[in-house]
């Protein structure tokens, strides 16, 4: 490992080492230490208050972490990153960015629309997307002898054409991560509800090395679908949704489970059941997200 092995020896001899944020600024690090053939057990960032107290202070930190990492109290293995899922995250930060984009775009002609010459404005009231798009694209501002018109034609058209660009680089990382997806979990997208954007908002959750779950209970609480006590007591029956979690992977989750509602005569039949037995809404969506994460759990890959 170099100068920064031996002086880590010098202290002893190194069977883990906790990092703090191995799926952002500590990943290169944590990649390194898993390649040197040292464990790596993923910390949380130090408590706040105890920061508020103390101040900030990288020794104190990087002895909290290691404390965290020999008592056991941290124990959470961090994801590989090196693997089929890392290659779908980055495509889907790329994604998620143009389709942000796109939309922006959109709203921005439809301003335009609204606020243009008379003329113009009578010319893409009520059109569609495509439309709009097709025809912001056909625009000539040079034949506009008024300013005004001349400059939001402009406008549109550049607006029109960054739509259509961003449509052709969506199409695009869609194929590159379909391909993906089709070539590591066939069988999940093959699940009623199951598109290629919530199959990649699971699989990152479970990352590369979906092994460092113990158990299908740890998947669903990664996914904060999770039932949580919710009184003590005559109460203590009750339960309530567990409020951490991966966002992503949750809302995933939801939606499958949106669809099948719509969708799956099994599934309405359960839904309308539990809600005459006295189940809310809410609560019947919550038991229905956590059958799904235990069944999308039988399909993540394995190492």
């Amino acid at each position: 490992m170099g100068t920064r092995s031996a002086w880590l020896e010098s202290f002893g001899d190194v069977t883990k080492i906790g990092v703090e944020g191995t799926g952002s600024y500590g990943s290169g690090l944590a990649r390194y230490l898993k390649r040197v053939g040292i464990e790596v057990i993923e910390v949380d960032r130090p408590d706040r208050q105890k920061r508020r107290r103390a101040g900030k202070s990288d020794p104190l930190d990087a002895i909290e972490a290691a404390r965290a990492a020999l008592s056991g109290r941290a124990k959470g293995k961090p994801k590989s990153r090196d693997g089929a899922v890392e290659a779908i995250r980055v495509l889907v930060v790329a994604k998620r960015s143009a389709r942000q984009a796109r939309g922006k775009a959109l709203v921005q002609m439809r301003h335009l629309g609204y606020s243009a010459p008379e003329q113009l404005r009578c010319r893409l009231k009520g059109l569609s997307v495509p439309a709009l798009v097709a025809e912001g694209k056909g625009l000539r501002p040079t034949r506009s002898p008024d300013p005004v018109t001349a400059a939001t034609k402009a406008s549109l058209s550049s607006l029109a054409h960054r739509i259509s660009s961003l449509d052709r680089e969506l199409a695009e990382l869609n194929e590159r991560i379909e391909a993906l997806l089709v070539a590591t979990v066939p069988d999940l997208l093959e699940l009623f509800g199951v598109g290629p954007d919530t199959a990649a908002a699971l699989l990152m959750a479970a990352g590369d090395n979906p092994e460092r779950l113990r158990s299908e209970a740890a998947w669903a609480h990664l996914c904060g679908v999770s039932p949580i006590p919710k009184g003590s007591g005559k109460n203590s029956g009750r339960v309530k949704a567990h409020d951490g979690g991966d966002r992503q992977a949750n809302s995933a989750l939801w939606r499958i489970v949106m669809v099948r509602i719509a969708h799956d005569p099994e599934t309405q039949l359960y839904f309308e059941r539990r809600v005459k037995e006295g189940k809310t809404t809410h609560e019947v969506i919550r038991i229905l997200k956590r059958y799904v994460a235990r069944e999308v759990y039988r399909y993540l890959p394995r190492g």
